[in-house]
């Protein structure tokens, strides 16, 4: 990659980021074993990393415990990342967890036209193309 797109990918991610804010309710997707499920989540975003927490008791805890993989929604955005347990709030069965994005799409219309936006967190790359309805 040149330096020339390592920027540009930097400085729309971070404007992203930005744009995104600190908290939102997300939708989290875990799965294991091809079982899928969802659910809204309270998510803190702080430096690129979004964090939540769960009950070690819940169904989602030990999907995760299976499968890192996991997805969050809102509105017009997916974020695909890893998911990671990085410790333990006072209270005895709660988890923390942080995110690392791997992919970022987003839709969005630009003079009335729709686009979806793809920033590929792991290879830093972006990309924004119009989309075309058949």
């Amino acid at each position: 990659m040149n330096h020339q797109n390592q920027v540009i990918f930097e400085d729309i991610y971070k404007a992203f980021l930005q744009e995104f804010g600190t908290g939102k309710k997300m939708v989290l997707s875990t799965s294991l074993q091809d079982h899928v499920t969802s659910r809204m989540m309270s998510v803190v975003q702080r430096e690129g990393i979004f964090y939540f927490q769960t009950d070690s008791e819940m169904r989602k805890y030990k999907q995760l415990s299976g499968n890192p993989r996991v997805a969050l929604c809102i509105e017009n955005i997916q974020i695909e990342g890893l998911c990671r347990e990085i410790g333990r709030p006072p209270e005895d069965s709660e988890r923390l967890f942080a995110v690392t994005p791997l992919f970022i799409e987003r839709w969005m219309y630009l003079d009335g036209k729709p686009f979806v936006e793809e920033l590929d967190v792991e290879r830093q790359i972006y990309m924004r193309r119009e989309y075309a309805c058949s």
